[in-house]
């Protein structure tokens, strides 16, 4: 429970933040990578030992790919993300209402777009194109960096500024979703055009992430095969057979020895003497009675 307990937090903070910045600062740019960025960083070192910190769906659906977590908590942490950005978004309501900046509806909450929508007037096909790309890079670099424990203290640092990167390049765009529970909350407070419009950054973070998933597995397999000798590499089989050979045969040496029976005891018929008993009577310095007899 406190798993899905620290997503539904992770990812409220995350939509607060991050959306809250956008709103706030008119969607400045280096001001709006830099609070999603932040904020995977703040939240990843405090529950990423508790529940991995994906706060995202897409990571979510990579992480099952991989086999990383089971199918129930794949379904409990989506439901759980969504769920937070939902809470997110209502606390932003809550505080722009407020301010003077204006009604919510009319500022936006930070949803994602394309058209109308977008700052740059980026078509659909743009828009899919754009999102499975940037999810992708996103992904990959979320499952490169976890994949080793070694990596712990340096992975929200990692996943931080790679957010951070991909929303400099995708805000004038698509305004950078690369999370479906992240565009889904601020569009159903919304309504309009921007539910109509969701879809699309619901299905191609998803796409991106399996896109990531494979790559991911597949660079895997590329490492396991560098570490066996290929069949035709003639100078790589004659070194190992100068130092594998010994290891084996001691192995199997020592293989044997476990296996065979140990040898038992021949008894042996010639008895050892006996040694003697000391004996603890005293000596008897009394005469005998025949020998006092004779002399008389």
């Amino acid at each position: 429970m406190k798993k899905y307990l620290c997503e539904f937090l992770g990812t409220c903070v995350l939509v607060l933040f991050g959306c809250g910045v956008a709103v706030l600062t008119d969607a400045n740019l280096v001001a709006t990578a830099l609070a999603f960025g932040l904020s995977i960083v703040a939240v990843a070192y405090v529950i990423g030992n508790v529940s991995g910190c994906h706060v995202n769906p897409a990571v979510t659906f990579a992480m099952w790919i991989d086999k990383r977590i089971s199918g129930k908590d794949f379904w409990l942490y989506i439901i759980a993300q969504v769920l937070g950005a939902l809470a997110g978004s209502a606390l932003l309501v809550l505080l722009l209402n407020t301010t003077n900046v204006g009604d919510y509806r009319t500022v936006g909450l930070g949803a994602n777009g394309y058209g109308e929508l977008s700052a740059t007037g980026i078509t659909l096909p743009g828009a899919l194109v754009t999102e499975i790309v940037l999810t992708f890079v996103f992904v990959l670099a979320v499952l490169g960096v976890t994949k080793d424990k070694k990596n712990s203290p340096v992975a929200p640092l990692v996943i931080g500024l790679t957010l951070t990167l991909v929303h400099i390049l995708g805000i004038r765009l698509t305004g950078t979703s690369v999370n479906p529970a992240r565009s889904l909350a601020p569009a159903i407070w919304l309504l309009g055009e921007p539910l109509h419009q969701v879809w699309v950054f619901i299905v191609a973070p998803f796409v991106g992430a399996a896109f990531a998933a494979l790559v991911s597995f597949f660079i895997d397999l590329e490492q396991t095969k560098k570490n066996k000798v290929e069949v035709f590499d003639i100078e790589k089989v004659e070194a190992l057979e100068k130092v594998e050979p010994k290891k084996v045969v001691v192995e199997e040496e020592s293989k044997e020895e476990k296996e065979q029976p140990e040898p038992k005891k021949e008894k042996n018929n010639t008895k050892k003497p006996a040694p003697k008993k000391p004996t603890n009577k005293k000596p008897n310095n009394r005469p005998r009675k025949n020998q006092g007899q004779k002399q008389n």
